[in-house]
C-alpha cells in the first residue's frame, strides 16, 4: 500500500522484502488504484498474479460497491489459485466512515476470502496484510503432499486479535 507520485499515468510498480520464517519474500507490487481507466492493463497484471490485495476506502461507498465487479472479473481471468485478501482501508479516519466493518466482513465471508482493515497512513495492519500473503506464498511453494495446509485466514483472524499487532510500519 502505497502512493504513487501524482499525476497518475499508469500503474505503479514496487517490491517489497518480507521476512517469513526466517526467509526472505520477496513480493513485487502493481498498484492500480482500482482505476477505471486502468482496467484493461491490470488483466494483464493478474493474470500471472499470485496474490492480489483488493482495497476499498470505508469513507468511499461507491469504492466497495466496486470490489464486488473485481472480485468477479479476477474469478474469471485470475489463476484459480490465486491468493485474494480484501483490505478496508483508512481506518485511521473512522469518524468518517460510511462502510462498516461488518459489512466488509460479510463480503470476505461471501467471497470466501480473509479481511482486515488497513490504515496506509498510519501503517495499521499494513505489514499483516503483506506478511500474511507471504507466508501463504512461502507455504504453497515448499509444501509437502502430508503437510496440513496453511490457512489464510486464520492466522488473519488470530494475528488481528493480538492487542499490539501490526500498528506501525
Amino acid at each position: 500500500i502505497r502512493e504513487c507520485v501524482l499525476p497518475r499515468r499508469g500503474p505503479c510498480g514496487s517490491n517489497k522484502v518480507v521476512t517469513v520464517d526466517g526467509m526472505r519474500v520477496k513480493l513485487q507490487i502493481w498498484d492500480t488504484a482500482g482505476q477505471e481507466r486502468f482496467r484493461s492493463v491490470t488483466h494483464a497484471y493478474y493474470r500471472d498474479a499470485q496474490a492480489l490485495l483488493l482495497l476499498y476506502d470505508i469513507t468511499n461507498k461507491a469504492s466497495f460497491d466496486n470490489i464486488r465487479a473485481w472480485l468477479t472479473e479476477i474469478h474469471e481471468c485470475a489463476q484459480r489459485d490465486v491468493v485474494i485478501m480484501l483490505l478496508g482501508n483508512k481506518a485511521d479516519v473512522s469518524n468518517e466512515r460510511v462502510i462498516s466493518s461488518e459489512d466488509g466482513e460479510t463480503l470476505a465471508r461471501e467471497y470466501g476470502v480473509p479481511f482486515m482493515e488497513t490504515s496506509a497512513k498510519t501503517g495499521m495492519n499494513v505489514e499483516l496484510a503483506f506478511l500474511a500473503i507471504a507466508k501463504e506464498l512461502k507455504y504453497r511453494a515448499g509444501r509437502q503432499a502430508n503437510e496440513p495446509s496453511f490457512q489464510l485466514r486464520d492466522y488473519v483472524e488470530s494475528q488481528k486479535k493480538r492487542p499490539s499487532c501490526c500498528s506501525f510500519l
